[in-house]
């Protein structure tokens, strides 16, 4: 077993991708595998393939404002339902969840975050 199969994946799906990089880059520094996807049909194909490739991924870190129909909202409640055992963190600068939104053991943060934030709600929700 590879190094990268032994440690968490994290997905991070975020429209810009100067943000994205960022966080790719402090989750990966953090210890853990990093995945990628520009918005919520992508995260989604890969979750799907993912599944199939009888990999895991631990937990979605989300952006709410993002383009092509699903946006971090309509995406978390897709993940809850389908992927109930992958913890997820919804993340944005202009937009604050309504109540409910957020599944019950998601986590929102709001931007900028701090490297130590967005750790420690990743590790948060992990199963």
């Amino acid at each position: 077993m590879s190094e990268a199969e032994t440690r968490p994946t994290v997905l991070v799906v975020e429209d810009d991708a100067v943000i994205r990089h960022a966080a790719l880059e402090l989750i990966a520094e953090a210890g853990f595998a990093v995945r990628e996807a520009r918005n919520g049909n992508e995260a989604i194909r890969m979750l799907d393939a993912v599944q199939e490739a009888g990999e895991t991924v631990c937990v979605v870190v989300t952006d709410i404002d993002m383009p092509l129909g699903i946006d971090g909202i309509k995406l978390a409640a897709c993940i809850d339902r389908r992927w109930p055992d992958i913890g997820i963190v919804i993340t944005s600068g202009k937009v604050r969840p309504a109540p409910g939104d957020v599944p019950t053991d998601g986590l929102f943060i709001r931007k900028p975050y701090t490297e130590e934030g967005l750790i420690s709600a990743i590790r948060s929700v992990m199963p």
